[in-house]
């Protein structure tokens, strides 16, 4: 059994995923060409082993990655989806873009509620997808960004956020060109192309905010709710995948709390609470939304499962399998963004073991670091955590992803067990930046 390394100071959701055990919550497209001038109760959690992913590099056959406690007829794997000229690079650690905020265009003192968002449906009683098509069309862009010193060597979608000229997008899709001060360009649906900068990005959770101060008269996407899906659900995928823009794929909601990852190493994973859906998700949809059908967005396409086949140039395509970023992170994420220019996300100052094989009996913590919020709340090696704030953890990813499906500050209780004995512990969630 392997465990997540952790630097000293950070917290099991921060670890380093084992390597040849997949990791947890992080493809070669068709040549780009750019469009022409189109309440009821939550969802119980999902029981079973967390997903572990790996990102499939484009133009270089690989066999389906090792998925980590998950049994499946076929070997799969879960890949990213953002189109790529050149080969997926893997992510590093982040870096904040700018040392002052003040300084970083289009960052907003109030956040989300200093820009003008929408939230209402804009269709009544469950529309068409026809008619969800063409209310939401208006709203998602194609983001082409530096890779690798190309211009436009990576191809993904996003969406409108707000008036202001704010768009949502993955954070893979223009991570290298971020790091390197690349060129990134968004294009509406109809063929008008704006630049665009980084306002922030968050690794972690895998988002970026963009912003374009010449793009300001795009229709806002209307933002919904993942917790009020039910599994069944019909939903709406659009983006571009393959290069090919203004594309409309329907299914339903598969799953609901789907704990993956993406990612080759600690630095570069991103652990999602997921939305599954079988909607047909390819690469180059990454960013794009994930539409209910009175027309909100209730997550961002992320990631796609994959048998490690393909369909072009023998690159992973997509096998109906398709993961999204809830709506309600997508909001967080944004506001710290527009806020400062940079993400936090929850830590509680532990390791826990993902390698090996899990028998779904919970998380087992490795080491619990000094002067972290688990120490104080009594967390010793070897305690195994069975749920969090009444939600069964089965291995140490989905304690990872249960613990990131919250927020810095807020408390949380723990059901561990500890020589044979259940038992609740309550711990404050500490924070960090990425």
């Amino acid at each position: 059994m392997s465990d997540h390394d952790e630097r000293p100071g950070r917290d099991l959701s921060d670890t380093q995923p084992v390597t040849g055990a997949g990791s947890l919550g992080s493809d070669r497209a068709a040549a780009w060409v750019p469009p022409a001038p189109p309440p009821p109760p939550p969802a119980r959690a999902w029981d079973g082993p967390a997903l572990g992913t790996r990102p499939m590099p484009a133009g270089e056959h690989r066999d389906g990655a090792k998925v980590t406690g998950w049994i499946w007829p076929a070997v799969a794997a879960i890949v990213l989806v953002i189109g790529v000229f050149g080969a997926v690079a893997g992510s590093v650690a982040y870096e904040n873009l700018n040392d002052d905020a003040s300084d970083n265009p289009g960052t907003v003192d109030d956040g989300l509620d200093g820009v003008d968002t929408v939230s209402l449906p804009p269709l009544k009683g469950g529309g068409t997808i026809a008619a969800v098509a063409q209310e939401l069309l208006p709203s998602t862009v194609q983001i082409s960004a530096e890779f690798e010193g190309q211009d436009g060597g990576a191809t993904g979608s996003g969406f409108v956020l707000d008036r202001q000229g704010h768009f949502i997008t993955n954070n893979h899709v223009v991570e290298d060109a971020a790091e390197n001060e690349g060129p990134i360009e968004i294009v509406d649906h109809e063929g008008n192309r704006y630049d665009a900068s980084v306002v922030g990005r968050s690794p972690t959770y895998d988002l970026a905010v963009l912003y374009s101060e010449d793009a300001t008269d795009l229709k806002p996407a209307a933002l919904g709710a993942s917790r009020q899906l039910r599994v069944g659900d019909g939903v709406v995928a659009i983006g571009s995948p393959l290069g090919l823009s203004s594309t409309v794929t329907a299914g339903i909601v598969s799953a609901l709390n789907r704990p993956v990852t993406t990612g080759e190493t600690g630095d570069d994973s991103s652990y999602i609470n997921a939305v599954q859906t079988d909607a047909a998700i390819n690469p180059g949809n990454s960013g794009g939304p994930l539409v209910n059908l009175v027309g909100q967005v209730v997550g961002v396409n992320s990631a796609i499962a994959t048998n490690g086949g393909g369909t072009v140039d023998g690159d992973a395509g997509n096998i109906g399998v398709g993961f999204a970023i809830p709506v309600e992170q997508v909001k967080v994420t944004a506001d710290q963004i527009l806020r400062t220019g940079e993400a936090r996300f929850p830590v509680i100052g532990a390791k826990v073991q993902t390698g090996g094989v899990d028998d779904g009996s919970g998380a087992e913590i490795d080491e619990v670091l000094e002067g972290t919020p688990a120490e104080d709340a009594g967390l010793r090696k070897g305690d195994v955590v069975i749920e969090v704030d009444g939600e069964r953890v089965v291995d140490g990813i989905a304690l990872i992803v249960a613990i990131r499906s919250h927020q810095p500050g807020e408390t949380v209780e723990f059901t561990f067990v500890r020589d044979g004995d259940e038992q609740t512990t309550e711990i404050t969630l500490g924070s960090e930046t990425g």
